[in-house]
C-alpha cells in the first residue's frame, strides 16, 4: 500500500555555477541565474510504503510522519536561502532535481526501519511543474 503526506515550505536560491560565465549561466539556467536569486512556495509529496498493521489498520502513523518531515525538510530549509543557508547547496546548484535528490537522502534512513518505507518524493516548484524521485 502507498501512503503519499504533502508539506509545504518557502525556500530562495539562485540556479548558477561560480565557473561559468555570465553567458553560460544565462544560457543554461535563463532566469534561475539571476545573482539575486528568487523564491518558490515549495509543495513536497512524500509517498511511503508498507502494509497496514492488523490492529491499527495504519502503515504509519502520520503524526510521525509529519515530524520526519518537519524535522528533516521544513526546519532546515523553510524561508532560507538555499544556496547561502542549507548544506550541500553551498557547492551544489540547487535545482529542483538536486533539491529532490537532497530530500530523499535526509529522509530515507528515518524509514529504513519501518514500519513504512521510502518509495518516492514528488517536489513541486510550481504549480505545473515538479520533479518526481524514487532514489537508488
Amino acid at each position: 500500500m502507498l501512503l503519499t503526506r504533502r508539506i509545504e515550505f518557502s525556500a530562495s536560491h539562485v540556479c548558477r555555477r561560480p565557473d561559468w560565465s555570465e553567458a553560460e549561466n544565462r544560457a543554461v539556467y535563463g532566469d534561475e541565474a539571476h545573482p539575486r536569486g528568487h523564491g518558490h512556495n515549495y509543495v513536497l509529496e512524500v509517498t511511503l510504503e508498507g502494509e497496514p498493521d492488523p490492529v491499527t489498520g495504519m502503515v504509519v502513523d502520520l503524526k510521525d510522519v509529519k515530524a520526519v518531515l518537519e524535522q528533516e525538510v521544513v526546519a532546515p530549509m523553510d524561508h532560507r536561502h538555499l544556496n547561502e543557508e542549507v548544506p550541500p547547496f553551498d557547492r551544489v546548484v540547487p535545482t529542483t532535481e538536486n533539491l529532490a535528490v537532497e530530500i530523499w537522502r535526509r529522509l530515507r534512513p528515518r524509514f529504513e526501519a519501518g514500519p513504512a518505507r521510502l518509495k518516492a518524493v514528488r517536489l513541486y516548484e510550481t504549480e505545473d511543474l515538479f520533479v518526481e524521485y524514487e532514489g537508488r
